[in-house]
Parts: C-alpha cells; structure tokens; sequence
C-alpha cells in the first residue's frame, strides 16, 4: 500500500470513529462546540502521531529484540499516558481557556482507545518507521475531521425544532449512525487504491 493509499485509508475508508469505532468516548463527550473539538482534535493529532513513532522505535528496538512483544500493550499505555501528561502541561500554559473547555476529556486521551488502537494497529500491519507515522497521523486526521463535522452538526442541531424525545444523545446517536453510513460508500471509490 502507498503513502497515498495508507493516508486515504485512515482519514475516510477506515475512519477510527466511523468503521472502526475507536475514540467514541471523547467523540461524543467534546463535540458539543466547535471550538472544543478542534482544540481536542489538535491534542489528538499530535499524541497519535507522535505515540506512533515512539511505540514503533520501541517496539522495534526494545521489545522484539527482547522477546518482550508480550508487554506490547502495557508499554504502549506507558508511553501515551507521558506523551498525554506533556500535551496538558502544553494547553494548560499555552490556553487556559480551551484547557477548561476541555476539562475531563483531556486527560482522557490517555485511555482514548484510538491512541493505543493506532500503534497497536501499526505493529500488526507490519508498517515500516514512516508508514507507522503516516497512518498514525492518518488516523488522527480522519478522527478530527469526524469529530469536527459531528460538532458542527450538534451546534446546528441546537437550533432545530427537535421532539423533545429524540433531544440530547439521542439525535447524537442517530446523526452518528448516518454519519458512519456515509462514510461507508468511500470503501468503493478507493479499492484500487487500498490493495
């Protein structure tokens, strides 16, 4: 598979939110605003991507050599949660703001399972070091672009005239149930670009 084809992959076809259904947590949790949820799609792209490279050279380097791939997960964990320690120590001095926006959810980076699925995902798929940071950084990418379009969704459905049964996450699931139906139909346009 290309760069080309491993970036198309992460951002539509196998979208983490949409078809893999990883992060649904902090999809739904922080995509009330717009404004939140760019700022915790920023944090997310920078922790997978950057989860991806250490996890692959420690993967690579420390692990297999070893024979410890068993401790893959554990280890894994370790390094998300330092690299999310980081990113919140980052926001906190760099915007107050948007670090109270973000309140719980960003801590929770550290168990957003698309963090651990992206560089357990790169181990499995037998990536080299630049595929790894391309599909990790793919990842990321089709996970903001999911929680950004969800977020504006919720703010516009703020103002419709919804029953007021279906208000709140209901109408929450339902929009993301479509949204992921139309994501579905990108897996044929690209099949020849995947394999």
């Amino acid at each position: 598979m290309t760069y080309f084809g491993i970036l198309i992959g992460g951002l539509l076809v196998s979208n983490f939110i949409f078809a893999r259904f990883l992060g649904i947590c902090p999809f739904l949790g922080v995509s009330k605003k717009l404004e939140t949820a760019a700022g915790m799609s920023m944090a997310v792209i920078f922790v997978i991507t950057v989860a991806s490279m250490i996890t692959w050279l420690f993967n690579q380097f420390i692990l297999v050599p070893l024979g410890l791939e068993f401790l893959m997960t554990v280890s894994f964990i370790l390094v998300i949660a330092s690299l999310v320690q980081f990113v919140e120590m980052v926001i906190m001095k760099v915007s107050p703001v948007l670090y109270q926006a973000l309140g719980i959810y960003l801590p929770l980076i550290t168990t957003n399972c698309a963090v651990l699925g992206a560089a357990i995902l790169n181990v499995r798929s037998h990536y080299g070091f630049l595929e790894a940071v391309v599909a990790g950084f793919a990842a990321a990418c089709g996970w903001s672009l999911a929680i950004l379009l969800f977020a504006g969704i919720r703010e516009r459905l703020e103002l419709s005239d919804i029953p007021e049964v279906l208000k709140g996450f209901p109408i929450a699931l339902i929009s993301t149930g479509l949204m992921a139906m139309s994501f579905v139909g990108f897996q044929g346009l690209f099949q020849e670009l995947l394999h």
